[in-house]
């Protein structure tokens, strides 16, 4: 299938998929006139890519962990990916600290506004004064 056909079986844009080209991410076969050509098999490897993209993963560190699926019974394979993926969970768990760390902050800033809100509401209205 041409790029524009991947663009609209996966929703990904064909700039993104000749990014994911230039990052070794994604092959295609080149037609005599230059245009690319992926495979069926090129649909679920963009799903996979998106996936890895949304998770947070760099291009690099997908590059990284896309020979497990391509070369499956490699043991150096699947142990440098072992690697990459320990190290983004790790950096996956750090991010979550963050955010809890962020939204527990938010929360105290909620709860005194709240306060505020609850005295001013019940304060008596100022005495306009007449000149």
């Amino acid at each position: 299938m041409r790029i524009g056909d991947l663009s609209k079986r996966t929703g990904v844009s064909p700039r993104s998929l000749r990014y994911y080209e230039e990052q070794g991410l994604l092959t295609s076969s080149r037609s005599d006139a230059g245009q690319r050509h992926y495979s069926d098999a090129a649909v679920q490897r963009v799903s996979l890519i998106r996936q890895l993209f949304d998770a947070g993963m760099s291009s690099r560190v997908i590059a990284t962990v896309l020979p497990c699926v391509d070369v499956p019974g490699d043991l150096g394979v699947a142990e440098e990916t072992f690697t990459a993926m320990m190290r983004e969970r790790d950096r996956i768990d750090a991010d979550i600290a963050h955010l809890i760390e962020t939204r527990d902050a938010i929360d105290v800033l909620i709860r005194a506004n709240s306060r505020h809100r609850a005295e001013l509401s019940t304060a008596p209205e100022p005495v306009a004064q007449s000149t």
